[in-house]
């Protein structure tokens, strides 16, 4: 089984590398070191076209990193040149550079972590450009929930003739209201952090394919928030690698609909015995075609 080591994972990042549109997030994971334990980063690169009515298999992929320094972000990515969707992380900028090689990625910011801003300040202060702020942003959630999985020129159309008129009201009256605040008050940084990035934020408003928030990614990471308080720690270095590894391959099974646990079972059950040229029949989505096909004979 050895020379299968890595290998299912590998043929996973290539699926995922294919894609026109990424999601992409990192969060924490506590390492063991010497007599202490350091603070490392799982990195999560998601591919789920089903929100534009895409067919291809959804999948994920993870890495590792001892720190959260913006190469390791250029690494994973060396070769992709589409669409990342993520947050403001500033060790992404050098990946939407005009002079970047294989040609730039394009930037689509989170609405959701935008909203997130403002909902705190509602919630904990009742500040009124706040609440205001999040009843704005609310109705633009509500008309994409009407267009989740439709296809990509339907989005388009639905966003230009009922979306944009709202954002183009949003960005209006953020520019009058921040105008009249201390540069140090939380709503005006709130604002701020939108309107320093406004092209990232409207650009789902010509391109169907964008999502408005980033939350694909951060559901990937929640398994490892949740394991966190499980498994307390990574051993090593080494240890966080391979539980990149094993993440990729159990979120992967998830997106797919398929039980993780029954999948690595059967697969590592029979991939001594399995060609390394046809490693892809193991993959979640065709082990599960080829599960319902065996249940229907």
């Amino acid at each position: 089984m050895r020379r299968h080591d890595g290998a299912t994972d590998r043929v996973d990042q290539r699926h995922v590398l294919a894609a026109e549109r990424l999601h992409g997030d990192d969060t924490t994971v506590p390492v063991l070191a010497k007599n202490k334990t350091v603070t490392a980063r799982l990195w999560t690169y998601v591919k789920d076209d089903r929100p534009f009515g895409g067919h291809d298999p959804p999948a994920a992929m993870f890495f590792y990193s001892r720190d959260r320094s913006g190469e390791h972000p250029r690494q994973h990515l060396a070769s992709y040149s589409g669409i990342l969707q993520a947050d403001a992380y500033a060790g992404f900028n050098e990946l939407y550079a005009g002079k970047r090689r294989p040609g730039p990625i394009t930037e689509a910011l989170c609405w959701a972590h935008a909203r997130r801003k403002f909902f705190v300040l509602a919630d904990l202060r009742q500040a009124p450009l706040a609440i205001e702020a999040v009843r704005r942003i609310d109705e633009i959630f509500a008309i994409e929930r009407e267009i989740n999985s439709a296809a990509i020129e339907w989005r388009v159309a639905v966003r230009q003739r009922r979306i944009k008129p709202i954002v183009g009201d949003l960005e209006q009256w953020m520019r009058t209201e921040r105008a009249r605040l201390s540069r140090h008050a939380e709503t005006a940084k709130a604002m701020n952090y939108m309107l320093k990035r406004w092209p990232a934020f409207t650009r789902f408003l010509d391109d169907g394919r964008i999502c408005l928030t980033n939350n694909a990614a951060e559901r990937a990471l929640r398994g490892i928030a949740i394991g966190r308080k499980a498994w307390l720690f990574a051993g090593s270095d080494r240890g966080g690698e391979r539980a990149a590894s094993m993440f990729t391959l159990i979120e992967t099974a998830k997106l797919n609909g398929i039980d993780p646990q029954a999948w690595l079972a059967d697969v590592l059950r029979r991939i001594a015995d399995h060609p390394i040229s046809r490693l892809d029949q193991l993959l979640p989505w065709h082990w599960k075609n080829c599960a319902n096909q065996a249940a229907a004979a």
